[in-house]
This record gives structure tokens, sequence and C-alpha cells, in this order.
């Protein structure tokens, strides 16, 4: 009997997922429990297994498509077997409409009898103008000299081979009327050639990105944060000397297994910290009121070959700084190998977002919905400062904080900034 393949349901906000690779074609067998294909859902990139051993019979979705959860994708069974209710009833040909009689060709009109005068007619062959086109005045509609006269004085001004090869290559002589000059037959031979068109400019070539997946979803994300919230961002500069002294220390003296921690993992023991005593930017807004939340789980933002990631280190003020690193680097190696769980990824309250790396001073980080702020780390780089009355060099850096002013005034989240400085600038305070 035929099971179906689903897009399977991995986390409580997964409403769909984009289908990456099928690793088995139409007709391979495959075994129940073995990856048959990948797909990207709220940034995290996934596998999906056979539900049942078998013959995958049909792929109904394709790499590219977004499929709601729970929407068959394909169809494993036995070689043979009837799948026709899974499989779209194809169009029915649209009947051809019976051609319609052709109407038998009318005969050609017998050219009509123009009466002219003997001095009409030389007086058409010399002037160039066709009799056809001349209303004929004299008895009985014949078309005398005058009537042949008057037809050319209304036409401009052409060489009588000019209006014989205007007739014969059907060339409006009014086109080519060029004040008191007559018109040449060169002219009219120029007029008769066609033009031919500049060819157009090659356009330039366009690497079209598809909007999807991970961009897709940091487009909708941004987008909405910058509509929704009434964002502001505070700058302030940090002496990094005792961060900087710190972290060689661990190089010195690392961690039990050996491990040294890095600048955002002891931020983020840092900003934990802050968050416990200022619990006004651990918030976020329902509705119609301001929800503070006592849990403290804080997302990093991480550069991926497929997009901006936000791993979540969850309850980080309860851990240890040897934890956190630990486990920053776990979600890290699965954001960056594609291999995030569901869970890595949402349920943050506070991010950190660090471009020091890429020599980025400062900048207006976006803030991360549903949260309340976010707080942007720029580079440690050497530069003069004034020190007890004296100017020395001095490891310096700015961090930029953004706040929604819906839920917090300017000078709590500027109390919450000064105190992650504070903590910077002595991290011995941690202790406390």
């Amino acid at each position: 009997m035929a099971k179906e393949v689903i897009m399977p349901k991995m986390g409580q906000t997964m409403e769909a997922g984009t289908i990456i690779e099928w690793y088995v074609k139409e007709g391979d067998t495959v075994k129940k429990g073995e990856p048959i294909f990948k797909f990207e859902s709220d940034k995290a990139a996934l596998e999906a297994e056979a539900p049942a051993s078998g013959t995958l019979l049909k792929i109904l979705r394709h790499p590219g498509e977004t499929v709601p959860i729970l929407e068959v994708v394909g169809i494993i069974g036995e070689p043979g077997e009837d799948i026709s209710r899974y499989l779209k009833p194809a169009a029915a040909p649209e009947a051809a409409a019976p051609a319609a009689p052709s109407a038998p060709e009318a005969p050609p009109a017998p050219e009509g009898r123009r009466f002219a005068s003997p001095r009409a007619r030389m007086a058409a062959r010399q002037l160039g103008v066709p009799l056809e086109r001349i209303t004929g005045t004299g008895p009985g509609g014949r078309i005398v000299e005058r009537d042949v006269l008057a037809y050319a004085a209304s036409l401009p001004k052409a060489t009588p081979a000019a209006r014989k090869l205007a007739e014969e290559m059907g060339v409006s002589l009014e086109t080519l009327a060029a004040g008191p000059e007559r018109i040449t037959k060169l002219a009219v031979e120029r007029a008769a050639k066609p033009v031919t068109p500049a060819a157009p400019a090659p356009a330039p070539a366009v690497q079209a990105i598809p909007m999807a997946g991970v961009r897709a979803i940091i487009a909708e994300r941004m987008s909405a944060s910058a509509h929704t919230t009434a964002a502001v961002t505070l700058f302030t500069e940090v002496d990094a000397t005792a961060l900087v002294q710190l972290r060689e220390s661990f190089k010195q003296s690392p961690l039990p297994g050996g491990v040294v921690p890095g600048y955002n993992e002891i931020l983020v023991l840092i900003v934990a910290r802050a968050l416990q005593e200022h619990p006004n930017m651990n918030a976020r807004l329902v509705e119609n009121r301001i929800e503070q939340l006592e849990v403290i789980n804080i997302g990093v933002a991480v550069d991926t070959e497929r997009g901006l990631l936000v791993p979540v280190i969850r309850d980080a003020a309860s851990k240890r700084l040897g934890d956190i690193v630990t486990e920053f680097r776990e979600l890290v190696e699965r954001a960056r190998a594609g291999r995030s769980l569901p869970d890595d990824l949402s349920g943050g309250t506070f991010t950190i977002t660090n471009l020091g790396m890429y020599d980025v001073d400062g900048f207006t980080p976006i803030i991360n919905l549903p949260e309340c702020a976010i707080l942007g780390v720029g580079r440690i780089v050497e530069k003069p400062a004034a020190v007890n009355g004296q100017v020395v060099i001095r490891p310096m850096m700015v961090l930029s904080l953004t706040f929604d002013h819906r839920i917090n005034d300017g000078a709590p989240a500027a109390r919450f900034l000064q105190r992650v400085k504070q903590l910077i600038e002595r991290p011995y305070l941690l202790l406390a």
C-alpha cells in the first residue's frame, strides 16, 4: 500500500518548508528512516526521513517549492502500484475550433476607365502625376488639362522623375517636402530605402537571486521590525582594556578542557548580568501590554553561507562562562553546517550582533522581533584616550543599542547601556 511522504513539522512555529534537494529520484529504492530530502524552515536546514521502505514512485513537490507542513510531497510504494489519486488530472485538450469557411477570393475589380483629353494625358506624363487621383471637371467627368495642372500645383514641388518614382515606390511626397526646393529623384530613392534601426545596446548582465528561504525570512522580519517598532539607537564608546586583558589571561590559563572564551561569549555573560539588573530591557510588547520575561535567552547573530542566523543561548544568566562557550560553539557549528535544530534559532529575548571583525566601528542594528532591543558591537581599535588627565593609547570600542521606544524610554535604555559599559571596563564586577 502506498505511503505518503509529507513535509514534517519541526518546531512549534513552523508553518511551511522549502524543499532544497531530493537525495533520491523516482524509481529508487528507499529504506524506512533514511534521509530522502532536505528542506529549509525558519532559517534551519533539516532532513526528512522515509516513512516506509519501498520504491519512491512519485515526487510531487520539487526543489525550490515552499510546501505547507503535513502536505504530501512524494509517494513510496511498490512498483506498478496505482497512485492515480495523488496525481493531478491532466488538463483536457482544448477542442480545436472549427475552421471558419474561407471566403472566396473576390475577383480583381476591373480597372476603371478614366476619360482624359490628349492634352491632359500629355501634361500628366510631363508632370509625373497619376490620372487615377485626379477628379475631372470636363463634360461627363472628363479630365482636362486644367485638372492636371491644378492637381500638380497642390502637390509638393518635385521633379517629374521624382513624382513618377514616388508613385511607383509608394512614397508620399508630402513627407519629403522641404521648403522652396524641389524634391529630387534621389530624395525619393533615399526615402524608399528601409532604415535599418540601430542594434539596441546589450542589456547588462543580471544575476537574479530568488527571494526565498532564509533571505525571504530575513526580509520579512526586518521589514516588519522597521515598520512596527519605534526604534532609537544610542551609542557609547567603551575602554576595552580590561576586556582585552581578560581574554589574554584566558589564553594563558584556559578554562577546564582548554577552552579559551571569545569576545562574543564574554559579552553574552556581561549582557545577561545587565539584563538581570534591568529587566525592562528583557521584554516584549504583546497586544496592549508589556511583558517582562523571567528567562534570559540571548541570541548572537552569526554570518553563514545561507544568510544571517541567530542561535540562541537559553537561560544565559544561570550559566557559567565555560557552559556558554561550549553551547555557543555547538550552536554556531550546526548553523554554519546548515543543520540547526528548530529550537536553536527561536525563543530569544535579546540579541547581540558583532561586526567588529569586519572593521566596523558603529552601526544601527535592527531589532529582532518580538524582542525590544539589540546590542551592536564594533571593532576594538587602539586610539588616543584621556585617562586621569593624560592622553594615552587605549583599545576602544563602540556599542550601539537599538531599543523600541514604545516599550522603553531613553533614560532606562541608557542606564542599561551604561551598565554594560561598566561591566566591560571592570569585568571583576561580575564576581559581585
